[in-house]
C-alpha cells in the first residue's frame, strides 16, 4: 500500500467524525486501528506528529499574535516551492470567503506544509482546511461552508 500521512490523516478524520458520543481515543487505541488498516508505522508515527502539532500550535503565542484582516501574506520561498500558484490562490481564496481568519490560514499553511508531501494540490488543501476547522471550537459554519466545497457536484455547470 503507498499512502502518505494526509491518506492517514483522512482515515482518521472520517473514522472519528461522527463519533460525538465516545470519548476520544488514546494514542495507542489510534495506533492500533490505523496498524490495523494497513498503515505503516513511519506514515502513523508522522500522522500523529501532525495532529500533535496541530493541536500545540492551537493554544500557542503564535496564534494569540495572528495577523490582522488587513495584512498582506506573502509566501516565503519554501511554500512557493511546495505550494504552486492555483494552491496560494486557493488559500487566499478561502480566507477571502471567510471560511479562514488571517490565524487560521497561517494555522493551515503551517499544517500544509508538515505534511512532508513534496508538492501539494488544491483536493489536499481542502482536507486539510476541514481538518483544521474541526478542531477549532466556535468554527462550525465555517467547516459547514467548507465541507460543502469539499464535497460539492462538480458534475454541473461551473458559473
Amino acid at each position: 500500500m503507498k499512502e502518505n500521512v494526509l491518506d492517514v490523516l483522512m482515515y482518521l478524520f472520517e473514522t472519528y467524525i461522527d463519533t460525538d458520543d465516545e470519548p476520544e481515543p488514546d494514542r495507542n487505541e489510534l495506533r492500533d486501528e490505523l496498524e490495523r488498516a494497513g498503515f505503516r508505522d513511519r506514515e502513523i508515527d508522522h500522522a500523529l506528529e501532525w495532529l500533535d502539532g496541530l493541536s500545540s500550535l492551537q493554544g500557542s503565542q503564535a496564534a494569540r499574535r495572528a495577523p490582522t484582516a488587513c495584512a498582506m501574506r506573502i509566501f516565503n520561498d519554501t511554500e512557493q516551492a511546495r505550494l504552486d500558484a492555483a494552491c496560494r490562490g486557493y488559500v487566499t481564496y478561502l480566507e477571502q470567503i471567510a471560511i479562514l481568519s488571517p490565524a487560521q490560514r497561517e494555522l493551515v499553511i503551517d499544517r500544509l506544509m508538515a505534511l512532508g508531501a513534496p508538492d501539494i494540490d488544491v483536493e489536499q488543501i481542502k482536507w486539510v482546511v476541514l481538518m483544521v476547522l474541526f478542531s477549532q471550537p466556535g468554527q462550525e459554519a465555517a467547516y459547514a461552508r467548507m465541507e460543502d466545497l469539499v464535497f460539492e457536484d462538480r458534475s454541473g455547470p461551473v458559473h
